[in-house]
């Protein structure tokens, strides 16, 4: 898997670089400080991830996903940033971004980032996705009364799933088969009309 790096600061690529090539079947081949040289990039490698800073100098890193989804639409965008504010995670999903990875987090969290967004899947930092959860959770706002029509046990499920629990770990938790937890799971999707997590926080804003 080919993966960009994108952030104006060398020394920072080169630490994310060496993170990159440790992980196997992922390989850094490209590097970029800037929008326009990253573009360029994108255009000549196709990578299967692009891995962008939020901050790059007077641009913003949020500004590259639109644009490579333009040039390369089945690259997928890893968004890294020092900032878990609400807002700003929103805006990354909703430009298209894959994950939204803290810079605060463990070096095994780059892995399990990348390994999610070649699956076409998303990932949120944990302390990114709790925020986000909370959205729904907090009584009488109008982005959560969406999920009104959740039943007690689905709303407990949607919980658990944005905190990074897999089916199994839910099952055992609740002792559940897999079974029912998949489907609990296909419901909540279907009653907010949306695929995935990701998609309940894009539905909110």
């Amino acid at each position: 898997m080919n993966v960009i790096l994108v952030d104006d600061h060398a020394l920072v690529r080169a630490g994310i670089c060496n993170l990159v090539n440790q992980v196997a079947d992922f390989t850094v081949v490209g590097e970029a400080s800037n929008n326009l040289e990253a573009i360029e990039l994108v255009r000549q490698l196709r990578p299967h991830v692009v891995i962008a800073d939020i901050t790059l100098g007077d641009e913003s890193g949020l500004d590259l996903v639109p644009r490579i989804q333009g040039e390369s639409p089945k690259t997928r965008v890893i968004i890294l940033s020092m900032h878990a504010s609400e807002e700003l995670v929103a805006e990354a999903l909703r430009l298209g971004a894959s994950a939204y990875l803290l810079k605060e987090s463990a070096p095994n969290e780059l892995e399990i980032a990348l390994r999610a967004v070649v699956r076409n899947e998303n990932y949120l930092s944990p302390s990114v996705s709790k925020k986000m959860i909370d959205r729904f959770v907090r009584p009488a706002t109008v982005a959560d009364k969406q999920l009104d029509i959740l039943t007690a046990r689905q709303q407990q499920i949607l919980t658990m799933i944005a905190s990074r629990k897999s089916t199994k770990e839910i099952a055992y938790e609740l002792d559940l088969s897999e079974k029912t937890i998949a489907a609990h799971r296909a419901q909540i999707m279907e009653r907010v009309g949306v695929r995935d997590l990701v998609g309940l926080v894009k539905k909110s804003d």
